[in-house]
C-alpha cells in the first residue's frame, strides 16, 4: 500500500463526509473515561453513561476513584459491561493517580513509546483503548485500529481477516506523516464509511471507497 493511495481514499472520504470532529469530549479527562467506557457498545450508550458522570459532578481523577465501586457501576450502567468496566476504569484511574497523581498534563509530557507501554500493562487497556487515549486525549501521533478498519482493509483485500493490530497499524504508519490531526481525521472517516457502508451487507455501490485503485 503507497502513500498515494492511502491519500486517495482519504480523499475520497472526506469529500463524502466533510471534517467529523471525533472523539467528542469537553476535557482530555471525559475523552479517556469514554475511551474505556465504549469497549464492546455502541458510543449513544456510552453518552448516557458520560451524561450521569457529568450530572454529580463527578469527572475528574480523585472523585471517580473515591467513588464506591457499586456506586460507579450505577452511574455507568448505560455503557454495558457496568461492572467490568467499572474494574477497568477504576485500574486506569489508579494507575493515573499513582503515576502522575491524576495530573493529566504530567501524562501528556510523557514520550509516546513508554507511555503506550505503561497503558498497556494496565489491566483492560487493550492496544485499541490505548491508542485512543494517546491520540485523542494526549495528542500523541498513533493511528487506532478497530474492528471498522480490520473490515475494510480485509474488504479490499489489504491483509488477511486474521491480521495483528500491529500490522494493520504499521500500514497507515509507515505511510502516512506522524500527524495527530490527520490521524484523528482519518480513522473518524473510516468508522463512518464502515457504518454507512461496509456493513454485514456492504453497500459498495455509493461507498465513496467505491473505485479506489488500491
Amino acid at each position: 500500500m503507497s502513500t498515494k493511495l492511502l491519500k486517495n481514499a482519504y480523499k475520497r472520504m472526506f469529500r463524502h463526509y466533510g471534517p467529523l470532529h471525533w472523539w467528542p469530549g469537553e476535557t482530555p479527562f471525559e475523552v479517556m473515561v469514554g475511551a474505556i467506557l465504549t469497549q464492546n457498545t455502541a458510543w449513544s450508550n456510552v453518552e448516557k453513561a458520560i451524561a450521569n458522570l457529568k450530572k454529580a459532578k463527578l469527572l475528574e481523577p480523585h472523585k471517580l476513584y473515591r467513588l464506591s465501586p457499586a456506586k460507579l457501576a450505577q452511574r455507568i450502567r448505560p455503557a454495558g459491561f457496568f461492572r467490568l468496566k467499572t474494574k477497568r476504569l477504576r485500574n486506569f484511574l489508579k494507575f493515573l493517580l499513582d503515576e502522575y497523581e491524576g495530573d493529566i498534563g504530567q501524562l501528556k509530557r510523557q514520550p509516546l513509546g513508554p507511555l503506550r507501554h505503561k497503558l498497556l500493562a494496565v489491566n483492560g487497556i487493550g492496544p485499541e483503548t490505548a491508542d485512543s487515549i494517546l491520540l485523542y486525549a494526549l495528542d500523541k501521533p498513533i493511528f487506532v485500529v478497530d474492528a471498522y478498519t480490520r473490515r475494510i482493509l480485509h474488504r479490499h483485500h489489504l491483509v488477511k481477516a486474521d491480521a495483528t493490530y500491529d500490522a494493520m497499524q504499521e500500514l497507515f504508519m509507515q505511510n502516512l506523516k506522524a500527524d495527530v490531526p490527520h490521524y484523528n481525521e482519518y480513522h473518524a472517516q473510516i468508522v463512518n464509511t464502515a457504518k454507512d457502508f461496509c456493513r454485514t451487507k456492504p453497500r459498495c455501490d455509493h461507498c465513496p471507497l467505491n473505485g479506489v485503485n488500491w
